[in-house]
């Protein structure tokens, strides 16, 4: 079978130990992010499957309309808005997705959290130049946590902030809200509140259409000179150029973030990136070497599964009628 793994940036996905579960494939895999639909169809015409590293290639029609051999899309986490579903399955293209503890982002988010409340990086790159102490820093006991959608991984964010001390609260859909008010935890009396009176908020929505741009300008407005969000989730939950402006207005003071309005960043090509206020780091949330065991040997078996005719976890279980027919 031949395999195409696209957007391999680090190099890693042959040092994996699910990487074994190909053995006997022809697998390509590609280490930069292209795209050009010229070059993306040339470098992909041959394959019968890919696997796709979350959103970073897309599957439009056009693309897929050049790709006349592919048979199924092997997703590493949930399909979202980069695959185009219902082109695929009109195509008898399969889609078959993954799943993850989001550990990991959990990890990272509380991570950004602490560096940025204490300066960690500055303080590290001073201390390398040859200054001591340089900066206040701030801890997270006794400060309020606004955690929006209480899903696996705000779930996990609301458990670090009580076991820190923190007030936790939660704002969101009606249902996450209800878990949370289930689970013990404060439910935000209204989204204003939520923005106005958290001393740290964290985003953890899942992005489609309903939710782009969910966060506005007057909500960061909102938010406390002292104040710090966190978004180890999508930057297109923030509505273009929000974020950016606020923090040069100081309202919220400070941001931690791990994902970009376009992605990859390179040669330091985004406004965040020159922000003294804005810690940044490049979408290393779900980036860990058991996470990537989960996820690839997870798109790794989906398609083992689906060619020895044991299809599962499609996106698009619709298309298997084409497919049999």
């Amino acid at each position: 079978m031949r395999i195409a793994i696209p957007d391999d940036y680090q190099d890693c996905v042959r040092t994996l130990d699910c990487f074994a579960r190909l053995n006997g494939h022809d697998v390509r895999i590609y280490h930069d992010n292209v795209k050009d639909i010229d070059a993306l169809a040339a470098r992909l015409a041959d394959a019968e499957a890919i696997v796709l590293t979350r959103e970073r290639t897309g599957m439009t029609p056009a693309l897929l309309d050049r790709l006349p051999r592919l048979r199924l899309i092997s997703q590493t986490g949930k399909a979202a808005g980069h695959i185009d579903l219902r082109a695929c399955t009109e195509r008898g293209i399969a889609v078959a997705e993954g799943s993850g503890s989001g550990a990991a982002t959990a990890e990272l988010t509380w991570a950004l959290m602490l560096a940025s409340r204490r300066h960690l990086v500055a303080e590290a790159n001073r201390l390398r130049a040859g200054q001591w102490q340089g900066f206040l820093g701030q801890q997270l006991r006794g400060q309020r946590l606004g955690v929006w959608s209480y899903g696996r991984i705000g779930k996990q964010v609301a458990g670090f902030g009580k076991a820190f001390g923190m007030q936790v609260w939660v704002w969101g859909r009606e249902g996450s809200t209800a878990d949370a008010h289930q689970d013990g935890f404060e439910v935000a009396p209204s989204r204003e509140a939520f923005f106005a009176q958290s001393d740290v908020v964290s985003l953890h929505i899942r992005l489609n259409a309903d939710t782009e741009g969910i966060v506005t300008a007057d909500d960061l407005a909102r938010m406390k000179p002292t104040g710090l969000i966190v978004n180890t989730s999508r930057a297109e939950l923030i509505a273009p150029g929000a974020l950016v402006d606020a923090l040069r207005a100081g309202r919220p003071g400070f941001a931690a973030v791990d994902a970009y309005e376009r992605e990859p960043v390179l040669c330091a090509d985004d406004p965040l990136l020159a922000l003294d206020n804005a810690l940044c780091t490049p979408h290393i949330g779900f980036v860990e070497k058991d996470n990537y065991e989960a996820y690839f040997g997870g798109a790794f078996d989906n398609i083992n599964r689906f060619f020895a005719g044991e299809p599962v976890t499609l996106a698009n279980p619709e298309v298997m009628v084409r497919l049999r027919g």
